[in-house]
């Protein structure tokens, strides 16, 4: 059973979660994912099966697109509502003449420090661990591509956007930077992935809608392999 599934994770579950839930499905070892989604993250997980594996690389390189909600007023230690308040304060509402100028400063290539709460090793151990044991270490800026980023919908203390980037993104860091540029504390307070290369939301299907006609042919992408 080789090919590729594009499924739409659910909140409350991991990456790795959605893997096991699919070995056990179609009772099958190799399986995997290309691009990891916080546990509150929803949208697009490309999952790879069997052969379809070693494109793993491959996808993990596609360009991504995001729908992201954030929240004005409040600073999380993990920079999502899954955190602790670590900032807050009263504030008046942005302008949306100031929040797209604020969108618009990110556009292009930057450099994006990776938050503590990620995946990201320092000496051998991911910087979560570290996190999740009270520790913070100084991280390098990391190069990352903001294709566009565009304004949704805007109900102040919350703003929705749709973000089109580059692999190695982290869209709750993005968050906290614009309310920065604002001058506000911020958090991202929800996220959807909508695309990861050509693969689209309106094309997943839910974990307990998966079928194993949904298993799309990784021919065309084997010349990698």
């Amino acid at each position: 059973m080789d090919g590729i599934l594009i499924v739409n994770k659910p909140a409350g579950i991991t990456s790795h979660d959605a893997v096991d839930f699919i070995r056990r499905r179609f009772n099958i070892k190799r399986v995997g994912h290309a691009g990891t989604l916080d546990p509150m993250a929803t949208g697009v997980l490309v999952m790879l099966l069997g052969k379809a594996t070693k494109l793993s690389n491959i996808f993990m390189g596609n360009d991504k697109e995001y729908i992201a909600r954030m929240l004005f007023g409040k600073k999380t230690d993990t920079q999502d509502s899954s955190g602790r308040v670590i900032e807050e304060k009263e504030i008046e509402a942005p302008g949306i003449d100031d929040i797209e100028k604020a969108l618009g400063s990110f556009k292009g290539n930057i450099d994006q420090i990776p938050p503590m709460v990620s995946a990201i090793k320092h000496k051998g151990k991911k910087l979560y661990q570290l996190a999740r044991s009270g520790k913070t270490i100084e991280r390098e800026p990391r190069k990352i591509r903001i294709d566009s980023i565009d304004v949704i919908e805007y109900k102040f203390p919350e703003l929705c956007f749709r973000v089109r980037c580059s692999k190695g993104t982290y869209v709750r860091t993005l968050c906290e930077d614009i309310g920065a540029a604002l001058g506000v504390p911020s958090h991202m307070s929800g996220l959807v992935r909508s695309a990861s290369g050509d693969f689209l939301l309106e094309d997943s299907k839910g974990l307990d809608e998966i079928h194993e006609k949904d298993i799309i042919s990784y021919s065309g992408y084997d010349r990698h392999i």
